[in-house]
């Protein structure tokens, strides 16, 4: 029992550090990002994931400032016109916010929010990101949004920083050239951080610097404000507050998918807003669950809340002990390592088969990206996931027709009851019907997972339409997890279109193709045979 404790800390540890390493860069570039300085987004790491470690959920999750949250505190900031009494005003409202959020069911709406209006506002985010360093790593101020990023970064061309460009590219050369397999020893990230820095200091670069990082603890402090101003900021902190939500609930759902966990959204939530509160009142930058820190600890051993508890106290020791080397580490540096992190938002999963998805997808993800580039995020969202509502019920409206037809033929219907009753559940056949969509995909993940002790599972899909980007990933991930439980999985498909479509994503070869029939009879029968010869060498062994 002892061993068993001793082991679940160890990974709880090792996890720990290798999230914080990934932190560190990441908090001290996007503080620089928002305008609140590099201090500020150490600090805020370090409370949020403390707090939401203590309030939150009972998994590994590891908070702070991000790429989406990031952009949105930019743009208040400069709507603001870097008022940071008003930010901060703001940032106490959207933690508010969120533990009010957490009270609701609103939580749970997060999972049926389609692939393509996800995919479309990271990658918007991603691109963001990139273009706003596109003027530090020449060494010049960053810009407050992209179009203005893009005009002044024509106009900077002509006076380009030599210092700053070349360590602005050795940083890119170092986060880009780094294996991922050696990323998973040491981060790029860091190791282009720490490298970098030092070539620049010893080079004499001249070159604009973090100068200062404050390592006091930060003094708690009431936001000053009257009705007129939480009226009129309003609008922002819930900006802010839906983007803080929205990306700790997806960190959320891939860490549960990870950990093969169910973790309650709404104590995780209250925990992140708790969180969020107390570093508006520090003056640091607020976060969410940070998706590529949790995965670095769950990844490097983590399973327990321990990881979001030990993290922080790596953080507090790294930046009393490096806060002289931190105040030296040049702009362009930082802008080199957020154009990487721009460009790991960017979802290369999506692009990769974006010549097969359907009209509909490609639509939604192209209005979702340009809106979030070049508009609004929450606009971005809204517009998406109304335009993707008003396809499929046109999609649905088009091939609805008044035909009766029965569902199960008899023979079927009865030779599944003797399945079920002979083979106790070891061979199950599952109907899809209707429509597999992104609305019906995740309810069927999560059903999925309730089959125990099956061993030959049969998908019966024998619809014509064609499934969309969502529910192509998301029957992945059912097969997935229902192999990782030894369950094998027989396709039955009536469509050809249907079948090209599986064909052209991968979806057979995960499968395999001797596990595809046409009919449900041909796959009971190889189902039963199966089983059988399996019982007869286990018998024959027995003897």
């Amino acid at each position: 029992m002892i061993k068993n404790y001793l082991k679940i800390f160890a990974g709880d540890c090792l996890g720990s550090l290798n999230a914080s390493i990934v932190a560190l860069p990441q908090a001290l570039a996007f503080g620089v990002a928002t305008g609140f300085g590099a201090g500020a987004g150490v600090w805020g790491a370090i409370i949020l994931t403390f707090i939401s470690g203590i309030l939150g959920s009972k998994i590994p999750l590891v908070s702070g400032i991000t790429g989406p949250v990031t952009i949105v505190i930019a743009s208040i900031m400069a709507a603001l016109n870097a008022n940071f009494s008003s930010v901060i005003l703001v940032m106490f409202m959207a933690g508010i916010l969120q533990v009010i959020l957490s009270l609701t069911s609103l939580p749970a709406i997060v999972k049926y929010v389609p692939y393509p209006v996800i995919s479309g506002f990271m990658n918007g985010v991603g691109v963001i990101i990139i273009l706003m360093q596109l003027n530090p790593i020449i060494g010049h101020p960053v810009m407050s949004n992209t179009i203005n990023s893009i005009s002044a970064f024509v106009r900077n061309l002509s006076s380009i920083n030599q210092d700053a460009l070349f360590i602005g590219i050795l940083t890119l050369v170092f986060v880009f050239a780094i294996p991922k397999k050696f990323n998973k020893v040491i981060p790029g990230q860091a190791i282009a951080l720490v490298v970098c820095t030092f070539i620049s200091i010893k080079m004499g670069l001249n070159v604009e610097r973090i100068s200062e990082i404050s390592i006091s603890f930060p003094a708690l402090t009431l936001p000053k404000a009257n009705l007129h101003d939480v009226i009129t900021y309003f609008h922002y902190a819930v900006t802010l507050a839906i983007v803080l939500s929205s990306e700790s609930l997806l960190t959320l759902l891939v860490a549960d998918s990870l950990l093969k966990t169910k973790t309650s959204s709404r104590s995780m939530l209250l925990g992140q807003g708790v969180g969020n509160i107390f570093c508006a009142l520090s003056g640091s930058v607020p976060g969410s669950a940070a998706t590529m820190r949790t995965v670095a600890a769950i990844n490097s051993g983590s399973t327990t809340r321990v990881s979001a508890l030990i993290s922080p106290l790596i953080l507090l020791f790294l930046l009393f002990k490096l806060s002289g080397f931190v105040a030296q580490i040049p702009l362009a540096v930082l802008a080199g390592i957020l154009i990487k992190i721009g460009y790991d938002i960017i979802d290369v999963k999506l692009l990769k088969v974006l010549k097969f998805a359907p009209k509909d997808d490609l639509y939604v993800l192209a209005l979702v990206f340009m809106l979030t580039v070049f508009y609004n995020l929450i606009v971005a969202v809204g517009a998406g996931i109304t335009c993707a509502a008003l396809l499929y019920a046109k999609r649905t409206a088009d091939s609805t027709k008044l035909i009766q037809k029965t569902v199960y033929d008899k023979d079927i219907a009865k030779l599944e009851k003797i399945l079920e009753k002979d083979y106790k559940h070891k061979i199950r056949v599952v109907h899809i019907d209707g429509q597999f969509f992104f609305g019906s995909a995740t309810q069927l993940v999560s059903q999925f997972e309730e089959i125990l002790g099956t061993k030959y599972l049969i998908l019966d899909y024998s619809s014509e339409n064609l499934l969309d980007i969502s529910a192509i990933f998301a029957l992945e991930d059912i097969i997935i997890r229902l192999q990782a439980q030894k369950v094998k999985i027989l396709l039955v498909l009536e469509s050809s279109k249907v079948k090209e479509q599986f064909k052209n994503h991968g979806i057979l070869d995960q499968i395999g193709d001797e596990y595809l029939f046409e009919t449900e009879m041909d796959a009971i029968n190889f189902a039963k045979n199966c089983l059988k010869n399996k019982i007869k060498k286990r018998h024959f062994w027995q003897k």
